[in-house]
């Protein structure tokens, strides 16, 4: 009986396996693709040319990815009927073969799913979103420094109010829900016994859970360590001020995770200043270096202000052995600040940031205004990681007005190729594109897109000349 029903796997090549969370990669992986809806017929015959030739200039015929085509969107339904956006032969092949790469996809209107991405994110448990935003010199943007913004967005992918969870105002469910959480739930809670939902609300659930925040926060801290000097930072985002048990969890769990389980490799933010006071005057009391550590120390009650001086006291007792003498340094630094903070600091001070950890909403705003800083969606890759599985994927959308005009630029889907080809170790590869990308953005042979915000507009490539262009650079 035959494995899929529509689509025949490679006869040359081996499975990706994952061991303890990380893939064991062969010579010749064969690795599914998506081609993608609308645009997706040019942007991944230019994205797999680039690939390939980035392969075969590295490695020689030592190394070759054996591509798989399955379906997902319309194309999809094309191929397999009405509303079959998402195959079963997608999701067994994506099984088998561990990693896989897309085009954007079509939002479906009917067929039951809200989003392919998301789906496809559920399924195989891809709980972090990996999100690069980095400036190629030439590319036109609005902001005067796009180069001083180098940050890589860790989005949770399966919490938060993306799970779902959600009923319509006029739902019979939902009504009923409101009425239990008004006259049972609320009132029986302390602090918020006096709140009641209004008739005529939808309500959503936003499930945050110490599992789901940690294993993606380990992410973060685990690529952070690959890091060097200033780099070698992890802030975690939140609305911990507003919901203090969903996303000031997420806070609290981080610096448990960090402390904890990597308190030989970490600092936080005021354990460092802690450590650092010190090291300047080494002669400075408890009682001064708590001062310098809290704002309006001085009008604190006593109580307050011996739980500072006890924290300095632990601090030090506990960690300057281990982290002082600026041993904290070269340490990964964990600090936290708050979301709405965030999109003013990655403009106004975006060289303080390397790696920010965020739940699954926040981290779908911060991670496209900050495309958006350093040149738009069109040059933004993404990865969707998990333990058993890595999706690579375009972050634009499908644009079907441009789609066989050759025309688009590929440049989203290129790099999402380079942050697969990172994953699989193969660094080589993914440097040649990258530099081949960075000087044919520099040399002003880019697409339509970059070319009209160009001063002066520049005469644009088509997709498939930006490809050859970036090719031309190796």
């Amino acid at each position: 009986m035959a494995e899929f029903k529509k689509i025949i796997p490679p006869t040359k090549g081996s499975p990706i396996k994952f061991r303890d969370g990380l893939p064991e990669v062969p010579n010749n992986p064969i690795i599914p693709f998506i081609r993608g809806d609308g645009t997706g017929v040019d942007i991944w015959p230019a994205t797999q040319k680039v690939i390939d030739t980035a392969i075969e200039k590295a490695y020689g015929l030592n190394r070759k990815i054996e591509w798989f085509k399955i379906y997902a969107g319309d194309e999809a339904c094309d191929l397999y009927g009405t509303f079959e956006y998402l195959p079963d032969d997608t999701i067994k092949a994506i099984k088998k073969y561990g990693i896989a790469i897309k085009g954007p996809l079509t939002t479906p209107v009917g067929g039951g799913i809200r989003s392919l991405n998301v789906a496809l994110r559920q399924i195989f448990d891809l709980y972090s979103c990996i999100r690069p935003c980095r400036y190629y010199a030439g590319t036109p943007s609005p902001h005067k420094h796009p180069e001083n913004l180098d940050v890589i967005v860790y989005r949770e992918n399966t919490e938060d109010i993306y799970m779902g969870i959600e009923w319509d105002s006029n739902d019979p469910i939902g009504i009923n829900l409101r009425k239990y959480l008004n006259n049972e739930v609320l009132p029986s809670s302390e602090g918020i016994k006096n709140k009641q939902i209004p008739d005529g609300s939808g309500i959503g659930i936003k499930p945050v859970s110490k599992k789901g925040s940690q294993r993606h926060i380990r992410k973060a801290i685990q690529h952070a360590l690959k890091l060097k000097g200033k780099k070698r930072h992890v802030t975690l985002v939140h609305k911990g001020n507003i919901m203090k048990f969903t996303e000031g969890a997420f806070r609290d769990w981080g610096y448990e995770l960090a402390t904890h389980e990597f308190r030989d490799s970490c600092i936080t933010e005021r354990e460092s200043w802690i450590l650092s006071n010190l090291e300047v005057n080494p002669n400075l009391t408890i009682e001064k270096n708590a001062e310098m550590i809290e704002p309006g120390f001085n009008s604190l009650n006593m109580e307050k202000k011996d739980e500072i001086c006890n924290e300095v006291k632990m601090v030090l007792g506990n960690l300057y052995s281990s982290h002082g003498n600026g041993k904290w340094k070269t340490m990964v630094l964990i600090d936290d600040r708050i979301a709405d903070s965030i999109f003013q600091q990655i403009q106004t001070r975006p060289e303080e940031y390397s790696i920010l950890a965020t739940l699954n909403l926040n981290g779908d705003y911060i991670s496209d205004a900050a495309a958006a800083i350093v040149g738009g969606l069109g040059m933004a890759p993404g990865a969707n990681i998990g333990d058993q599985a890595a999706i690579f994927e375009a972050t634009h959308g499908t644009a079907p007005k441009h789609a066989g005009l050759d025309k688009i630029n590929p440049g989203s889907v290129i790099l999402s190729g380079v942050m697969m080809l990172e994953y699989l170790g193969w660094q080589e590869a993914a440097d040649l594109i990258t530099k081949g990308l960075s000087q044919a953005i520099s040399n002003k042979k880019v697409t339509y897109d970059l070319a009209r915000l160009m001063e002066p507009p520049e005469q644009p490539l088509s997709c498939s000349e930006f490809a050859n262009a970036i090719i031309k650079r190796f």
